[in-house]
């Protein structure tokens, strides 16, 4: 078994597949990272570190059962379609996301909705990830599970450290948020052209469904916040 494992590490050919891994963790692992960050933004200060770690070590644990049994599934037509359509709605609920900390200091926003939350999304933005790793892991067929485990490896400190310095540039330039959302937006029309089933239909207007989704959660996410801003400058005014 171990044999088996270790077979074909320290080739060229297993350096370059590693290399292109690497490359892949750094832009793939960056939407995990700030999807982290806008999930944990309305959480007390005590818990975001908490919820960081989780989720992180959580997406981590989600790709690493998915590769072992279930790339096959995460390969059938409908499945990325379906991911997209539920990474839209989960960009346009981060974004729009008012829960704040109330006078007592506690947040009513929920340690576990924050972590459920990034765990769904992560089960459902690692389905390229698990892909593209594989894929480019059984380009070395003997160094298979090597570069598999190393590729899981790598992304850990990518996802957590990743989080945690988008969560700090969003608490100092809170219009970052908006990029984020965006930016899971565009991941979210990804997924769907990438889907075996659907994909086609949608590729050959891949862009312009990218800037689209980007548009549809920022408009709808500038919306919704100025329309909640107006209700909160409504409500202390009739306090008052």
């Amino acid at each position: 078994m171990m044999e088996s494992l270790f077979a074909g590490m320290f080739s060229p050919e297993w350096f370059a597949a590693l290399s292109g891994i690497l490359l892949l963790d750094i832009l793939l692992s960056g939407d995990n990272a700030i999807l982290i960050a806008l999930a944990c933004k309305n959480l007390p200060e005590h818990h975001k570190k908490k919820a960081i770690f989780i989720g992180g070590f959580g997406a981590v644990f989600i790709r690493i059962v998915c590769t072992l049994f279930a790339t096959s599934v995460l390969a059938a037509p409908y499945i990325e379609f379906i991911g997209g359509a539920a990474l839209l709605y989960i960009a346009v609920k981060l974004l729009t996301d008012h829960k704040e900390n109330n006078e007592e200091g506690e947040a009513p926003a929920s340690f576990g909705a924050a972590v459920r939350t990034i765990l769904i999304a992560d089960f459902i933005m690692s389905i390229d990830n698990i892909l593209s790793l594989a894929g480019v892991a059984n380009t070395v067929p003997e160094g298979k599970w090597s570069l598999i485990i190393c590729g899981l490896l790598i992304s850990i400190p990518i996802v957590l450290f990743g989080a945690q310095i988008f969560l700090k540039l969003m608490q100092k330039v809170p219009a970052l948020i908006y990029g984020g959302a965006a930016i899971l937006g565009w991941t979210a029309a990804e997924l769907m052209v990438a889907d075996k089933g659907l994909g086609m239909y949608f590729e050959p207007y891949a862009l312009a469904m990218k800037v689209g989704f980007v548009a549809i959660v920022l408009s709808i996410g500038y919306y919704l916040n100025r329309r909640y801003a107006k209700e909160e400058k409504l409500g202390v005014t009739n306090n008052e």
